[in-house]
C-alpha cells in the first residue's frame, strides 16, 4: 500500500503542471501581443506628428511663395484628382496671403466630365474672387480629355514640348456577351419597367435607337466641353476644326494651334512669370491617418487578433 503513489495524486500533479505551463504560454502570449501593440501605436503617432509637421511647413512659412496645386491621375470621386480635394487645395492657395500665384500641375489622362467641370468652374470662381493673383496651368507629361477640361480655366497653359495635350472629346464604351452567351448556352432575363431602362445592355442585342440615344448624349457633352475650351482660350485658338476630334497634340503643335500659350516647367513659371520662386504645395492628399484607417484599419485588427488567438489556441492544448 506504501509502495507507490496513489494515482489521484500523480494526476493532480501532472494536472497542475499542465496548468502553470498553459499559464506562462498565455501570459507570455499576451505579452508579446501588448508591446507589439504599443510599438505599432508609438509607431503610428510619431508618423502622424511628422505628416502632421509636413503640413504645417507647407504654410510657407510666412513668406512670398508660388502656390502649387496638383492635378494628378484619374479625375474621379475619391482620387487625389477628385473635384473636393482638388477645389480644397484652390481654395487654400488663393486665400494664402502670401500667394503670388497659382500654378495647377496637370498630369492626368482625364476622368469624370462632372468632376473636371466642378475643378474648372471654382477655377473661374477663385480668380474673379481674386484678381489680383495669377492662375497658371503646367503641364507635365499627360493633359487630356477632362485633364485638358481642367486646364483650360488657367489664365495661361505652359507645356513641356513633347507633352501630350488635348483629346477634346468625349467616349462611351463598353462591351457586348451576346455571343458569348449563346456559345455558353447561357440565357438573359430582364425585367425592366420603363421601355429605355437596358439601355446598351451589354447583355442584349445592339439596338441601333439606343447607339442613336447614346451618340446624342455623348454629342451634348462633347459640345459642353468644346464651349469651356472656347471660354477658356478664346481668341488664341486656331481656326482648325480637327482641334476638337478628339485628337491628341504634343505640346510643341498644342502651342501652334492655341491650345496653349508656351513652354515652361513649375519651376520656371514659379520664377520667371510668378516672380516667386519659393513653391508650396497645398494639394489635397489622403493623409496617413487615413491611408492608415483604409489599409490597416478593422481587418488587420481583426486578423491581428484572429492570429493570437489561433496561436493561443494551438498553444493551450
Amino acid at each position: 500500500m506504501t509502495d507507490n503513489n496513489p494515482q489521484w495524486e500523480r494526476d493532480l500533479i501532472a494536472k497542475l503542471a499542465t496548468a502553470a505551463l498553459k499559464e506562462q504560454r498565455r501570459a507570455r502570449l499576451w505579452g508579446i501581443f501588448f508591446k507589439l501593440l504599443t510599438f505599432a501605436y508609438v509607431t503610428f503617432l510619431l508618423v502622424v506628428m511628422v505628416d502632421w509637421k509636413g503640413r504645417a511647413e507647407m504654410a510657407g512659412g510666412g513668406k512670398k511663395h508660388t502656390a502649387m496645386v496638383e492635378v494628378s491621375g484619374l479625375i474621379a470621386p475619391g482620387t487625389d484628382a477628385s473635384a473636393e480635394r482638388v477645389t480644397s487645395a484652390l481654395q487654400a492657395a488663393f486665400k494664402d496671403k502670401n500667394t503670388q500665384g497659382v500654378v495647377v500641375r496637370c498630369n492626368s489622362p482625364g476622368g469624370s466630365p462632372v468632376q473636371a467641370q466642378t475643378i474648372y468652374d471654382e477655377m473661374r470662381r477663385l480668380r474673379k474672387q481674386y484678381p489680383e493673383i495669377p492662375l497658371y496651368a503646367v503641364i507635365e507629361d499627360v493633359c487630356a480629355s477632362g485633364g485638358y477640361f481642367v486646364a483650360v480655366g488657367a489664365d495661361r497653359i505652359y507645356v513641356s514640348k513633347a507633352s501630350v495635350v488635348g483629346s477634346i472629346g468625349v467616349l462611351m464604351n463598353g462591351f457586348g456577351f451576346t455571343g458569348l452567351m449563346d456559345k455558353l448556352g447561357v440565357e438573359r432575363r430582364l425585367i425592366t419597367a420603363g421601355e429605355n431602362k437596358a439601355l446598351l445592355d451589354p447583355f442584349s442585342p445592339m439596338d441601333e435607337k439606343d447607339v442613336a440615344y447614346a451618340k446624342q448624349l455623348a454629342g451634348e457633352i462633347h459640345q459642353q466641353f468644346i464651349g469651356v475650351v472656347k471660354e477658356g482660350r478664346g481668341k488664341r485658338l486656331k481656326e482648325e476644326p480637327a482641334i476638337f476630334s478628339g485628337l491628341i497634340w504634343t505640346g510643341q503643335k498644342s502651342v501652334e494651334l492655341g491650345l496653349a500659350d508656351g513652354f515652361g516647367t513649375l519651376e520656371s513659371v514659379a520664377r520667371e512669370v510668378v516672380k516667386a520662386e519659393d513653391i508650396v504645395d497645398y494639394s489635397t492628399r489622403e493623409s496617413v491617418v487615413e491611408k492608415f484607417a483604409r489599409r490597416f484599419g478593422a481587418s488587420a485588427a481583426s486578423t491581428l487578433i484572429e492570429s493570437a488567438l489561433r496561436y493561443s489556441a494551438g498553444s493551450i492544448r
